[in-house]
């Protein structure tokens, strides 16, 4: 970089491109983990001069007088210094016991610069909660680069993240698609093929449940998991939504007096069990259109649809509910100090900045869990998804039965079962 700069030859794009390089060989030598795959150097032999991996590394700090190569390992075949046992150790290396989960939960890349909020990428990054940085925008060759590698090349699920928690092995599996491609309709078969893979290898592993996170549970994708029930009507691991906890949690996120709530967003399997839940309690649920009124009616049973109202409103509601689909303009309409509570996967752009809102659906995760060091997308540390918790409380409670579909569990039992196992509410606005 200094001969470059001092000849006049530098570039801002020379220079990013450098320090990108350095910066990935030196954490690909230092991951103390081989993940480079052999046929890459069989496609190409050459390559193992000119690249080294984390195992032909690992030797230079153990045997101090080999492998000093600076990731190009041609100087130490030139110059004699290349340990013997190299391609002996990269080779058992790379077959290491496959570990076999007992719960796997099922989520997918979110936006592209989500990949370097990954275990995988930067663990400072991981370690918080997921934001856009403006000097990863600077990234962006990089970031297209590896989009374009893991949407065209990388065909299958991959491990993020391996956890422990009263003897169950849990992992998550990440489908390596984002969240525009889950819109596009022409996408949903190749989506459906890639999470049909998944439940199949889950079963394999012998796992006993897999949970569906973020849009892998979509209606209009999977009917929430249903799609793959009926095609594998014997699948003997069992799958779930989470729909009933995610439920339960916004439930108890509802401030105790509460008389009304303002309904807002698609109603999905989720909205609709809100909806009926807090009729069911004698509070009323305040729906602003007409054909979403009527639709909820539909679902309502007689003695709790009086408490279902149709106002437009905006300023009476101090409680609003909200999920995908709400149109945001509609914050602008809000009283001050309006509680915005989502209960939907993603969370809702904030675009006031006097009222206050609560996290998606999600729980404090017990201290006995263990390995848990990154974040869940936006959440805080040591915080799950109420859809990622469903599926260890199933797996922790034996429930034989699939929850996906239009299948829910009793919204009580399930919220008892997770404070029974030590997760805890998190209700503080973020």
């Amino acid at each position: 970089m200094l001969t470059t700069f001092f000849t006049g030859t530098s570039s801002v794009a020379s220079f990013f491109g450098y320090v990108t390089y350095i910066d990935f060989m030196n954490n690909l030598g230092h991951c103390n983990f081989e993940l480079i795959p052999k046929w890459i150097f069989s496609f190409f032999p050459p390559l193992k001069y000119f690249m080294y991996t984390p195992s032909f590394h690992s030797l230079h700090h153990t045997q101090f007088r080999t492998n000093y190569s600076l990731f190009m390992p041609i100087y130490d075949y030139v110059y004699g210094t290349m340990d013997k046992s190299s391609d002996f150790l990269y080779e058992s290396s790379l077959k290491r016991p496959q570990e076999l989960p007992d719960v796997v939960h099922l989520t997918h890349l979110t936006t592209q610069e989500s990949i370097y909020h990954l275990r995988l990428g930067f663990a400072s990054l991981a370690s918080r909660p997921h934001t856009s940085k403006w000097y990863l925008s600077l990234m962006w060759p990089v970031t297209l680069l590896w989009s374009l590698i893991l949407s065209w090349n990388y065909g299958h699920t991959f491990v993020l993240e391996s956890i422990t928690f009263q003897k169950l092995k849990l992992q998550s599996w990440v489908v390596p698609r984002y969240n525009i491609q889950y819109m596009l309709q022409w996408r949903r078969e190749s989506l459906n093929s890639l999470i049909e893979e998944a439940i199949v290898d889950a079963e394999l592993r012998g796992a006993k449940v897999l949970s569906l996170g973020l849009l892998n549970q979509g209606e209009e994708l999977n009917k929430n998991g249903e799609l793959y029930l009926q095609k594998y009507p014997q699948l003997r691991i069992k799958l779930v939504d989470g729909s009933s906890l995610a439920v339960a949690v916004v439930l108890n996120s509802i401030p105790k007096g509460t008389t009304q709530v303002f309904l807002r967003g698609n109603l999905t399997k989720v909205a609709y069990a809100i909806a009926d839940a807090l009729c069911e309690r004698g509070i009323q649920v305040a729906i602003p259109y007409k054909d979403e009124y009527e639709k909820l009616r539909l679902r309502l049973t007689t003695k709790s649809k009086n408490n279902l109202i149709l106002s437009a409103s905006y300023a009476d509601q101090k409680t609003w509910l909200v999920g995908d689909g709400w149109n945001e303009g509609e914050q602008l309409k809000a009283s001050k100090g309006t509680l915005f509570i989502p209960f939907c996967q993603f969370p809702p752009k904030k675009m006031r900045k006097d009222c206050f809102f609560y996290s998606t659906p999600a729980m404090i995760t017990p201290t006995s869990l263990i390995n848990m060091h990154s974040c869940e997308n936006w959440l805080p540390r040591r915080v799950m998804s109420a859809w990622r918790v469903a599926g260890i409380l199933h797996a922790l409670e034996g429930w034989n039965v699939h929850e996906c579909g239009n299948t829910l569990f009793n919204i009580e039992d399930v919220w008892g079962a997770s404070l029974r196992h030590g997760f805890r509410s998190l209700v503080v606005p973020i």
